[in-house]
């Protein structure tokens, strides 16, 4: 199994210095024992409150990159304290990685509250995956009724296959004209493999008013 190797202390006392240390320690002579191949080795002085740790940063973009299969950990208060250290479990979790702790001997084990948090998590984020798919589809479906036709937006893709991020202006346009909401027009774009927001395509909506508005 690959690993990446985890140890933290909240504060940057000279004193934790040690702790780093034999934390670091403990976690490789384990990952040793195992024959498990250590990946990365992260020590970090942060609090555990705090989520944005870049050590842990680069664990997870480990873990999205499939180059780790579990981060090892001296007990759970390493990973994490309160909501952060639910945070951090859950990403953990939908990125298929596995949590392993010193005081567990093993996968770390979590509480009766905190798994039925993480359950409530991945069912809300399931929903909004689906609702966010039911968008994109409504929108797509909307602007067809009206006479929009995505065949005609081949040119999203340039000739290496890659989707262009640029919105399409006329686009925007013509879907704006066929009264699709800002939303649904985003939706739709980003159906077409555009990133679109609704935020970004009612900006560009409005640039292109107040150009039309200075032309005259």
């Amino acid at each position: 199994m690959k690993v990446a190797l985890y140890a933290r202390v909240s504060t940057e006392r000279k004193a934790q210095e040690s702790s780093l240390q034999r934390q670091m320690k403990e976690l490789q002579s384990f990952a040793a024992q195992k024959g498990w191949a250590v990946i990365r080795q992260v020590e970090e002085q942060e609090s555990g409150f705090e989520m944005e740790r870049e050590g842990l940063l680069a664990i997870l973009d480990d873990f999205t990159n499939k180059k780790i299969d579990a981060v090892l950990i001296q007990d759970e208060s390493r990973l994490g304290r309160g909501n952060s250290k639910i945070a951090i479990l859950h990403q953990i979790r939908k990125l298929g990685g596995k949590v392993i702790s010193l005081d567990n001997e093993g996968e770390l084990q979590i509480s009766e509250m905190e798994g039925m948090v993480l359950e409530i998590l991945a069912i809300v984020e399931e929903y909004q995956r689906r609702l966010t798919n039911h968008k994109i589809s409504r929108g797509m479906q909307k602007a067809i009724m009206e006479g929009y036709r995505p065949e005609r937006n081949l040119k999203n893709i340039d000739q290496g296959g890659r989707k262009r991020n640029e919105l399409p202006l006329d686009e925007i346009v013509k879907l704006r004209a066929k009264k699709l909401t800002y939303e649904e027009i985003a939706a739709t774009l980003r159906g077409l493999g555009y990133e679109a927001s609704r935020a970004t395509v009612h900006r560009r909506f409005m640039e292109h008013k107040e150009s039309e508005d200075s032309s005259e």
